[in-house]
């Protein structure tokens, strides 16, 4: 018998009804969970459902739509680029859309960041940053140098060599361990004596690792854990130590998320590798980076062509993508987003702070534009979705944990209406 599918809504758009046999949706088991609420428009902060409902997103689209949707200024330069050239391969061409975006991430970038490897999504970026590490020290003859440190809770993508660095069993991919590559994931340093443990720990294997990998002050879709800046700085003096080289994924803190442009700024550490993504783009297309410290791209200087990184994703360096990053940058450079990004954080640490009373709240937390109302358990996260939503907020929990990650350019009112519904919902819970 072949298994069915949740029913549509009678009031489903036809071409939800037509694909809706066609479609595997991400992170979703198909066969319980409701359909997708299908999505018509955006503008702004809003997103219009099919029905005509309005929903303010305070997730950004998975933190990618800093500066709200159907951004003008993005659009017309998208719109000028697609007239002239909306793609060409990188691999051996250049085009000034892609020259002119590396200068100014390397620019913005903190130290000798200078290298800049384009690919697609955030995944593929870990992935080239890995490959980098692990070909750096092949290439100057260290080829034991092959497994990777990262941390419980820790998110870096779904691809399988991001996968082998993801938290192994609260993580996503618990069901792939010994099929993917043997790594060292740790408890995360947060105190001096776990700093010290973290030290002889890679004192001892140092000799077998290429990188450490971590996601500076906020570990993401691992459940939006927050960490110091010390540890930061305890991670780079112990690779710097061993030889180790280091790589800060910032597909989800980097552009301001935060409060500063990098999360790395914070620390004032500059990792060997930078990983960047998401808000590149302003959230409009796919657009990630592997930014390289010079040391590293050094390495892979030879007469020997087998030297070489060898690696091109084909949509590399678009330049669609590229022209709206550009764009993205200009509204980082002329628009008060750090303000912003201050005032946000203000606003939800006060308005959140009566979720701390709440039964079923363990943890209450607000860093930059990003803010986690941690619960003892996630009962039923659909009804909880589907209460948000009454509510007019487009809300998207993530394990045991409703969080907030709105757009920069979010009005005051809204945050409330945002916030507001966080306390009213969670204390109507149970």
């Amino acid at each position: 018998m072949t298994p069915t599918l949740p029913r549509l809504p009678n009031a489903a758009p036809e071409w939800q009804r037509d694909g809706y046999d066609h479609v595997w949706m991400p992170y979703t088991q198909m066969q319980t969970t409701p359909p997708p609420v299908p999505v018509v428009r955006t503008d702004g902060v809003r997103i219009t459902l099919a029905d005509g409902r309005e929903l303010i997103d305070g997730t950004a689209s998975w933190w990618t739509a800093c500066h709200g949707y159907n951004h003008p200024h993005i659009a017309e330069a998208m719109q000028r680029q697609l007239a002239e050239m909306p793609h060409v391969m990188f691999g051996g061409v250049a085009h000034e859309p892609a020259f002119r975006l590396a200068t100014r991430l390397a620019a913005l970038a903190p130290g000798d960041l200078n290298r800049v490897f384009f690919a697609e999504g955030g995944s593929v970026a870990v992935e080239v940053a890995m490959k980098m590490a692990l070909q750096y020290f092949i290439n100057r003859g260290q080829r034991e140098r092959c497994r990777f440190v990262s941390f419980l809770g820790g998110y870096h993508g779904d691809t399988f060599g991001a996968m082998s660095v993801c938290d192994p069993e609260d993580g996503m991919h618990a069901l792939f361990q010994g099929n993917l590559a043997a790594n060292h994931v740790l408890p995360l340093p947060e105190t001096p004596q776990q700093m010290s443990e973290f030290a002889a720990f890679l004192e001892e294997k140092a000799a077998h690792v290429a990188g450490v990998i971590v996601e500076p002050l906020i570990q993401g879709a691992g459940g939006m854990r927050f960490h110091d800046a010390e540890v930061l700085r305890g991670l780079r003096a112990a690779c710097d130590r061993h030889g180790v080289l280091l790589i800060f994924d910032e597909i989800f803190t980097g552009f301001g998320r935060t409060g500063r442009m990098f999360a790395a700024e914070e620390a004032d550490v500059v990792p060997d590798i930078l990983c960047v993504g998401k808000a590149l783009s302003g959230g409009v297309t796919p657009i990630s980076a592997a930014i390289a410290r010079d040391h590293v791209f050094e390495a892979f200087l030879s007469d020997d062509p087998g030297a070489a990184l060898m690696h091109g994703p084909t949509f590399m360096a678009n330049p669609l993508a590229c022209a709206a990053a550009n764009a993205s940058l200009d509204l980082f450079e002329r628009e008060p987003w750090a303000e912003r990004v201050a005032a946000i954080e203000r606003q939800m640490r006060d308005e959140l702070a009566p979720c701390r009373s709440l039964p079923g709240v363990r943890d209450v937390r607000v860093k930059g534009a990003v803010a986690a109302v941690q619960l003892d358990a996630m009962d039923d996260k659909e009804a909880l979705k589907a209460r948000f939503m009454e509510e007019g907020v487009w809300l998207r929990p993530l394990g045991d944990v409703v969080y907030l990650t709105p757009p920069f350019v979010i009005a005051e009112e809204d945050l409330r209406r945002l916030t507001g519904t966080v306390v009213r919902v969670l204390a109507g819970r149970g």
